[in-house]
């Protein structure tokens, strides 16, 4: 609870979707099996990377973080979504609008960064593969998946302070499902020039940055790539970055579109849709691209299951 200009705050309330309760009982199915396959999807990445010596390798480091950091991102939003279809006053208490605002932004930025990380190992991988090994030990990459952690917190921190702590003068009525960043500063009554300069510099640090290394990287990827004679050869190097481009271009692409605007005063339901898109269905997605486009993944779930199988036996 905080001191407003004119009132104390203790919640807010979120408009949400819909208020029709026949289609908050549909988007309480289709969440709830989207949340369910999310958590079974990313929990069987983890399971596989550790059970499977054949996939310790720099590239299922990243992905184990990226799946970690997947869970963290959809528990943060849509187990609260699920039970607001269920309510007819969506409230939020302030500590909990906060926490749920701070995870939210935390993991966000660590994926993009951890982004950034896959895509300059996929580069060290294709061209300059005999450094490989020795570029991309254990070390360096703990390091990078630290810093990815750090500044992804750090980050949070800093944006979530200067957001929660604009008074609203009684206006507790935020036009979103969740606790996100430009909904929480349309309510503010008073000047909000601070944290649009924090969020274009957020923006910056965890998204524009990571987003032109990621395209640094590929740029010199495709011209390695297309240096290759053989066709076999070039289907081989390009097979290895296949599924990260696609989640790369997925995750940025949905949030250059929700987050690099912040003087923009409307939310619409696009808007809506579009961070629903990102906290519940781009997680979900993520397992099922790297499983079903990769090799050695889809070998260790074999072994996994024949393991299972023989010791039923």
């Amino acid at each position: 609870m905080r001191r407003d200009n004119l009132t104390w705050l203790s919640e807010f309330v979120l408009m949400g979707l819909s208020s029709d309760r026949q289609i908050q009982a549909g988007l309480f199915v289709l969440f709830g099996a989207v949340y369910l396959l999310t958590l079974l999807g990313n929990g069987l990445i983890i399971l596989l990377i550790g059970l499977d010596a054949r996939l310790h390798l720099p590239m299922y480091f990243f992905l184990c973080n990226l799946a970690v950091v997947d869970i963290g991102c959809t528990s943060s939003g849509v187990p609260q979504l699920l039970v607001h279809f269920l309510l007819e006053k969506k409230t939020i208490s302030f500590t909990r609008c906060a926490t749920q605002l701070f995870f939210s932004l935390a993991l966000g930025g660590t994926e993009f960064l951890l982004l950034a990380a896959m895509a300059y190992d996929r580069y060290m991988a294709v061209c300059d593969p005999l450094r490989y090994v020795a570029a991309m030990g254990l070390r360096r990459c703990v390091a990078l998946a630290a810093v990815s952690w750090l500044v992804g917190l750090a980050n949070s921190a800093v944006e979530t302070a200067v957001t929660m702590r604009l008074p609203t003068c009684g206006h507790y009525v935020v036009n979103h499902v969740s606790c996100e960043t430009l909904a929480l500063v349309r309510l503010a009554c008073v000047d909000v020039t601070l944290n649009q300069l924090v969020i274009v510099a957020s923006s910056v640090v965890v998204l524009l940055v990571p987003c032109c290394l990621v395209s640094l990287s590929y740029a010199h990827i495709v011209a390695a790539i297309l240096r290759i004679r053989t066709t076999g050869g070039r289907r081989k190097a390009f097979g290895t970055c296949a599924s990260h481009l696609t989640v790369v271009s997925m995750s940025y692409g949905m949030a250059l579109v929700t987050h690099m605007q912040p003087s923009s005063t409307d939310l619409t339901e696009q808007d809506k849709m579009v961070a629903l898109f990102y906290v519940g269905v781009t997680p979900m997605l993520n397992p099922l691209i790297y499983s079903l486009r990769n090799k050695e993944m889809k070998a260790a779930l074999s072994q996994v299951l024949m393991r299972s199988s023989e010791a039923k036996l």
